[in-house]
């Protein structure tokens, strides 16, 4: 009989993979059928022993609150969570390690069970990955044998949450910055784990950044990479030499390695066959250039010359790609001038170089200042495009100081950002819930005290109806046999728990938010996972419907979430029916 359920799971996976075509497996090796709660195996067991496993059960994931003080949330997490429904299976292996943790007093014919389950009869109608959400409305309807649905669960939270939080924390970065900035993360190091540092880096891609640093998430998501040098590299061009006799330091102890100390000194010209001999001697002369400048007398006198040759070197090992960070001595007095001595130099070969890095201090200010000292070179020199050179700034950097920058006056064309991004600083969860709605066609709703934990009940669907400007008005629930909202047609907009709050609304635009990524045995067309360069656009348009006051930093104004006057009073007839009546004595 198991033989025949494995047997039958098996064939039914296969119409379904033919069906689809072919999904891969989790990027994440870790995300398996283990990948949840005890209690998910304890109650699967329960649901088995009482013969209700198979009792067709919808369920509703969704969050109740937006996260970050902000009025909307990204989407993000959905192609993962399809990756782990279309290869779950539990192995040999694994069905061992449930048999020891659970009690010995659980049925062998159970096992049997759990080598039969595939998702073949689950269907996840979801809303597309990158949008904008809001509270209360499902981001994902699972509906299938409730035994299965459960074992799904927690994965499919811990997939969602995460996933959402981050992007949701990447697009309101991009949102402070601005459109036209460089936006680079720079987090692995401080993400928590190397999953964290991964799951990261993709969703902050989704949600607006440019760029990673994280090598590793550049070949699994083809993310464009970014990176310099660190203050190691400058710091390593120095020379130590001790007197034995007595503990002291020579006067070359401190950072005098000359750039004369560099061997190989050779480099191209870009576009033709000759060769700059001595292009240490190129940057030295050019350095002397701009102290004797008219325009930069005073800014510098004698800069480091250890950090001189550290971008001298790495000038010559990136000359197409060259950017130095300038703050390891003295950014305006050493920095800077060492930095542009290697790129006019680099410019006289047909290289142009990057621009600089800022990573302490008072970026505004410095900032500016650097971009004076540009734009002076331009002007005395004749170097087109020399004043434009990129600044990039970073140091700990988050929602805030970014504003402040803003707000100051500041030249920084890119930001580099990692801690309080990656780990989502300001607020460590979104909070996704998972709630039984509907069991053999029958409602359910979970109560309590606390309105905002009441659940919505039944099968929905949910649509966005748009205004006469374009923007979304209002998210919509209604029951799953309610006739849709039409273009042009009033209708009554219910808050799902007020009686007082309501309004009409007269769409412009209908937009059905859920759509079919797992059809599961049915015959429904599955919805494709787009690329995530696909979904990052799909963010950014999304970001870009939104109200502004939607979207703005301090006290948003809040977006409506809303039911049909149908489910409304469904709602709380279902509420009286199941609320206990109390008894005063």
């Amino acid at each position: 009989m198991a033989a025949a359920a494995v047997a039958n799971g098996r064939k039914k996976l296969e119409q379904r993979g033919a069906k689809i075509g072919v999904i891969s497996g989790p990027t994440n090796p870790m995300v398996t059928p283990l990948l949840t709660d005890l209690y998910q195996f304890t109650m699967a067991y329960a649901y088995w022993k009482a013969g209700k496993h198979n009792e067709r059960a919808v369920f509703d994931l969704y969050f109740r609150k937006n996260p970050f003080g902000g009025e909307y949330t990204i989407f993000a997490g959905l192609e993962e969570c399809i990756k782990f429904i279309a290869h779950y299976k539990l192995t040999e292996d694994e069905i061992a390690f449930i048999r020891k943790s659970l009690p010995p007093s659980c049925e062998d014919a159970f096992y049997n069970y759990l080598r039969g389950i595939n998702c073949s009869d689950v269907e996840i109608f979801s809303i597309p990955e990158g949008s904008v959400v809001f509270p209360k409305v499902p981001l994902m309807r699972i509906e299938g044998p409730i035994a299965v649905v459960q074992l799904l669960e927690t994965a499919l939270v811990n997939l969602i949450n995460y996933a959402s939080l981050v992007t949701t924390n990447a697009a309101r970065h991009r949102f402070v910055a601005g459109k036209s900035k460089l936006l680079l993360e720079f987090g692995l190091r401080r993400a928590q784990g190397p999953d964290g540092g991964i799951s990261a880096s993709k969703y902050c891609y989704m949600g607006g950044f440019d760029a990673t640093s994280n090598v590793a998430a550049g070949k699994l998501f083809e993310i464009p990479l970014r990176g310099t040098h660190s203050h190691a590299f400058v710091s390593s061009f120095m020379v130590l030499v001790w007197i034995s006799a007595h503990i002291h330091v020579n006067t070359r102890l401190l950072g005098e390695q000359s750039p004369d100390e560099i061997t190989e000194r050779s480099l191209k010209h870009l576009d033709s066959p000759k060769f700059c001999k001595d292009f240490v001697c190129l940057v030295k002369t050019w350095l002397t250039k701009l102290k004797r400048s008219r325009l930069l007398g005073g800014i510098f006198s004698e800069t480091n010359q250890s950090e001189l040759a550290a971008f001298a070197s790495y000038g010559l090992a990136f000359p197409g790609s060259f950017l130095a960070l300038v703050d390891t001595y003295d950014v305006m007095r050493s920095g800077v001038p060492n930095f542009c001595a290697v790129a006019l130099a680099l410019n006289d070969l047909g290289y142009r170089a990057v621009g600089i890095r800022l990573d302490s201090g008072d970026l505004a200010y410095q900032s500016c200042e650097a971009r004076k000292f540009f734009q002076t070179i331009e002007k005395e020199f004749g170097v087109p495009g020399f004043g434009k050179m990129n600044i990039t700034a970073s140091n700990d950097l988050n929602e805030e100081t970014l504003d402040a920058l803003k707000k100051q006056g500041h030249e920084v064309d890119s930001f580099g950002i990692g801690t309080h991004l990656v780990t989502c600083y300001a607020q460590p969860a979104l909070g996704v819930v998972f709630k039984l709605v509907e069991i053999n066609n029958q409602p359910r709703i979970k109560l309590s005290e606390d309105v905002t934990k009441v659940s919505i009940p039944c099968k929905k669907r949910c649509f966005r109806l748009y205004g006469k400007e374009g923007y979304p008005l209002v998210d919509l629930m209604t029951g799953e046999n309610e006739p849709p909202p039409k273009v042009g047609e009033r209708i009554l907009c219910r808050h799902p728990f007020s009686e007082s709050k309501r309004a009409y609304v007269v769409p412009q635009h209908v937009e059905e938010l859920l759509k079919c990524f797992w059809p599961g045995s049915s015959d429904k067309i599955r919805e494709d996972l787009p690329p995530l360069k696909d979904i990052r656009e799909r963010c950014i348009e999304q970001l870009e419907k939104m109200r502004p006051d939607h979207m703005r930093r301090l006290n948003p104004t809040p977006y409506k979430v809303s039911v049909s006057a149908k489910l409304y009073d469904f709602i709380h007839f279902l509420w009286l029916n199941e609320a206990p009546v109390g008894e005063l004595q």
